[in-house]
């Protein structure tokens, strides 16, 4: 991985090529990335970019080219020698008293190379999260009361499309009763549960997928309880199996569950569970979440039940890896969001609970009691905090 710098010196301070050398070569091994000097042209044109203020002086040439460093957030690497540093908090000043964003990357080389990385990461996530095509297919369910947004909002701020897609006819395809053979259809025709059910709960997957195809989607919220009575099975097993195809596939209409979706998949690069906080227990910092659907690719063991609601269809009863997690839910506006780490202590198996059930542990939970995000939240395994923070502080 290649992290382009355009670097401005001046050509009467006098630097230290040797340490310098090394300097970059201590980041590159820690950051298991390439610094690689490139032009005003070729910096422009790059997706992630660092200015490297190679000495003092600097200040006049840096204000002299000011409209490449303030279209997004500048970052400035220091080396530490030849007044790096020093004009590099001038610079930054400037930035400031003119309501422009910076950032000085200084310290150890290892100090360094983590931050290098973050930014990257949040910069590709962010370039992939602007720009999707979703589909809504049905309307969001009734007491989604507070899960609101706004499709011309999203789609002037983000540039992401909203396409409505009736019932009707997402029940018409799904009845068409067809779907392509998979590894993970066939898998799961070999799992020894009514095969009577499944292939009903297959034809949804076909139906959806189909759907997406059309619609030329990057994913969907489905109005899904509203299967049970037009085709009588869920949406849970389909919803699975498009998840691990990379297909982001939310419940129940969300839209905002939607989206918070995609951003901790494109941060993390993880499979993400929407679900429902089901219990808290305040003495210990412990809460239950629970779903009946989630990627096929997420748990390292599964079972096929029924939905826990109705009592029908084909549901995913998981068991997640035990260890450290995210939990995350922003708006349908994007203007607020939570973010915390945690960690899964323990998978369960109760019977009046949706059939994917964890045990999480975290370090607080007065959000949930007194300023929650509507109902769903998502989790997925790994510590992204810092990363979905990162997001939003640079998200235009």
């Amino acid at each position: 991985m290649d992290i382009n710098y355009l670097e401005i010196r001046s050509s009467i301070t006098p630097v230290n090529s040797i340490f310098i050398g090394e300097f970059f070569r201590e980041i590159e091994r820690e950051g298991n990335f390439k610094l690689k000097s490139v032009t005003k042209e070729e910096w422009v044109n790059s997706d992630f970019n660092l200015v490297y203020i190679a000495t003092g002086g600097t200040e006049g040439i840096f204000l002299d080219n000011i409209d490449l460093f303030t279209k997004n957030t500048c970052y400035i690497l220091t080396s530490g020698e030849s007044n790096s540093l020093a004009a590099s908090m001038e610079i930054l000043s400037y930035l400031q008293q003119n309501n422009k964003k910076g950032e000085i990357l200084h310290g150890d080389s290892a100090t360094i190379a983590k931050r290098i990385n973050t930014i990257y990461k949040v910069n590709k996530a962010i370039k992939n999260f602007k720009g999707k095509r979703l589909g809504i297919f049905g309307k969001p369910s009734d007491w989604l009361i507070s899960s609101v947004y706004n499709k011309d909002y999203l789609l002037e701020k983000f540039d992401i499309t909203l396409v409505e897609v009736p019932m009707n006819e997402v029940i018409r395809e799904i009845k068409l009763n067809l779907y392509d053979e998979t590894k993970d259809t066939i898998r799961l025709k070999s799992m020894k549960y009514d095969i009577v059910e499944v292939d009903k709960s297959l034809y949804v997957y076909g139906g959806l997928k189909r759907l997406v195809e059309r619609f030329n989607l990057d994913g969907f919220t489905i109005r899904c309880f509203d299967l049970l009575d037009s085709v009588n099975t869920t949406g849970c097993l389909g919803l699975a199996i498009l998840n691990s195809e990379g297909i982001f596939s939310g419940c129940e209409g969300d839209v905002p569950a939607l989206l918070s979706m995609i951003i901790l998949n494109n941060i993390s690069g993880h499979p993400v569970f929407q679900c429902n906080p089901s219990r808290i227990n305040l003495k210990r910092n412990e809460m239950v979440l629970a779903h009946c659907t989630l990627p096929l690719n997420l748990p390292y063991e599964f079972n096929l039940t029924t939905h826990y609601e109705s009592g029908i269809g084909v549901a995913i009863a998981g068991l997640i890896p035990i260890g450290d997690m995210t939990i995350f839910k922003t708006s349908g506006s994007l203007d607020r969001y939570y973010v915390n780490n945690g960690t899964i202590i323990r998978n369960l198996k109760e019977s009046n609970l949706c059939r994917s059930q964890i045990l999480i542990k975290l370090d607080d939970f007065s959000y949930f009691t007194s300023n929650p995000i509507s109902n769903h939240h998502l989790i997925c395994t790994g510590n992204y905090k810092e990363e979905i923070e990162e997001f939003f502080k640079n998200l235009n």
